[in-house]
């Protein structure tokens, strides 16, 4: 039997959640519907422990072994190892005339059933047990009492014998499903939530775990869970320096480049060079031989290599020597715990010192939820890169070409300790562009708006704009000669 401790599930995030894995010697329930992962989740359980030596059960109800099997290779699950005890019910139940006399049907099912259970508990000495789904027990007994009674004293047998114990539940007996909520050690809730699959665990006796509800991804390698980031459990040390965008009057503006370990939006309307701005960052970096990367809602990798290369800035150069990752993110495919978590790998496991999120519209798409949802997630996710000390930039697209000033969209201006805001102008006939700092935390800025240019050799700035009023309007009038 196995010692005292934490049991991992097999599912990496799950076991994040649970701050560990589970409690050994004890049982949990797995409710959901149908169709939320309640198998696949005891086919990790099950196998995790054969690959470290322990015996395991699997007590299935519901479905043949044949067919468990099956389901299980479908994704990628060897069960080989694993000890079955077949309680399905066979074609002779219907075929069968079942007639007990004197005894109830129920009564004679349900001694049937412990008697099986009984010798395979004493054949297979399981550490690890996994019954699928516990509530078919309920058609073995006469009433919810009588159930209640069998379902306690079948966990404690198999706990008190060293395993522990996952068990599913089915939707449908309401009831019965409550009152093994207050029998078992603790409780986790899969389910199909607006945005996507989702896990949540409720209850989680001797513990402490991650409340709330955490992303969820089925496919041909089984589950993976995306637990939701919390930024104050991560953190580095941080250093006061500026960080430089290569232009020098772009530095000027923002009093030597920007703090390392910030968050800086770039906003303005499409088209007005948000990007090609940002991107000037990532190439300095990789000049002192930083890793960054860049998370692209909103073109393909191929078209931002091409259009940043044709401004001088060797972003294939870049990718192909390691200093540059980019990330086609496809928004309505991926959840926010799910791109939080690819985020994680890049700064955890690979060192990235500067984040590119271009843009914010496209990462808004995958929120699938109200702006106030929006505004949560990435302040979660700028504060946990601002912990880890890496520097992030946010392209954030406005409608508006000309007319009101919108410094950004869906109120993130607070999430920023620098902005700089790019415009487009009407000047005599012809569109133009300009470029201002309206924000930054850690020092002074300038506080004039310069003329602003794309050229084949990357961003020029020209002198400051200092006889022209009304600049933000988009039709500025000249002031002086």
């Amino acid at each position: 039997m196995s010692e005292v401790g934490r049991l991992e599930t097999g599912i990496s995030g799950l076991d994040s959640v649970l701050r560990g894995g589970l409690l050994s010697g004890r049982s949990y329930m797995l409710r959901g519907g149908p169709g939320t992962g309640k198998t696949i989740l005891g086919y990790h359980f099950l196998t995790a422990g054969r690959d470290r030596g322990e015996s395991t059960l699997f007590v299935n109800f519901e479905e043949s072994t044949e067919r468990v099997r099956e389901n299980a290779a479908s994704l990628g699950f060897d069960l080989d190892g694993v000890e079955f005890l077949d309680l399905s019910p066979g074609t002779e139940v219907f075929a069968e005339d079942r007639t007990y006399g004197v005894f109830a049907a129920d009564e004679v099912e349900s001694e049937e059933v412990t008697a099986a259970i009984v010798d395979a508990v004493d054949r297979v000495d399981p550490d690890r047990v996994f019954v699928d789904p516990l509530t078919q027990l309920r058609h073995l007994v006469r009433d919810d009492y009588q159930f209640r009674r069998e379902a306690a004293s079948f966990m404690r047998y198999l706990t008190e014998g060293g395993a522990t114990v996952l068990f599913s539940t089915q939707p449908g007996t309401t009831g019965s499903v409550e009152d093994l909520e207050f029998l078992c050690d603790g409780s986790v809730h899969l389910s199909h939530a607006e945005k996507g699959r989702t896990v949540e665990v409720t209850k989680f006796r001797g513990s402490g775990f991650q409340s709330g509800q955490h992303t969820v991804r089925i496919d041909e390698g089984g589950m993976s869970v995306f637990p939701k980031l919390v930024p104050t459990d991560h953190g580095r040390s941080l250093t006061d320096e500026r960080i430089s965008s290569g232009v020098e009057r772009l530095d000027a503006m923002l009093s030597g480049g920007i703090q390392r370990g910030s968050v800086s939006v770039i906003s303005g309307p499409s088209g007005v060079g948000k990007s090609t701005t940002a991107t000037h960052f990532l190439k300095e970096a990789a000049a002192r031989g930083e890793r960054s990367v860049a998370y692209l809602f909103e073109e393909d990798a191929a078209t931002f290599t091409h259009r940043s290369e044709s401004v001088g800035i060797p972003v294939g150069e870049m990718t192909g020597e390691g200093s540059l990752a980019l990330e086609e993110v496809e928004p309505l495919s991926v959840s926010p715990d799910e791109f939080a978590h690819a985020v994680r790998e890049e700064v955890e496991e690979r060192d990235a010192r500067v984040v590119l999120i271009d843009g914010l519209s496209g990462y808004r798409l995958s929120i699938r939820g109200e702006s106030d949802e929006l505004l949560r997630e990435i302040h979660a996710l700028c504060r946990y890169l601002r912990n880890m000390g890496v520097t992030a930039i946010l392209v954030d697209d406005v409608g508006t070409i000309t007319g009101d000033f919108e410094p950004t969209s869906d109120r993130i201006s607070y999430l920023a300790d620098n902005m700089l805001f790019l415009r487009y102008l009407e000047m005599q006939g012809e569109l133009r562009k300009a470029a201002g700092v309206l924000k930054m935390r850690a020092s002074d800025f300038e506080r004039t708006l310069r003329e602003f240019e794309i050229t084949d050799e990357g961003i020029v700035l020209g002198e400051p704009l200092r006889d022209l009023r009304g600049i933000l309007t988009g039709t500025p009038e000249f002031t002086g000669e």
